[in-house]
């Protein structure tokens, strides 16, 4: 199954990419399983970034990683934003 994955502020500077396209595989597929994949494909710079994210899967707060995804959904991986 296939999502986009967006990235804002932090993840974004970690990947050097606003979005993707990302496989997951199987039905069944979890937000768990979507950060694994972009884990996996970003290495070591992603990795130490998203522990302190939170997720939006189809702009509602995932909390649940278990949760689970469909085709066509969209995950946004949000770091925590400082401002003034």
């Amino acid at each position: 199954m296939r999502l986009t994955v967006r990235y804002f502020a932090g993840a974004r500077a970690a990947v050097g990419v606003a979005d993707e396209s990302v496989e997951v595989a199987g039905d069944g597929a979890t937000v768990r399983a979507a950060i694994d994949a972009v884990r996996h494909r970003h290495g070591e710079k992603l990795a130490r970034v998203l522990p302190a994210c939170s997720f939006l899967l189809d702009g509602v707060a995932v909390r649940d990683h278990d949760t689970p995804v469909l085709s066509g959904s969209q995950l946004d991986v949000l770091p925590p934003f400082a401002g003034g």
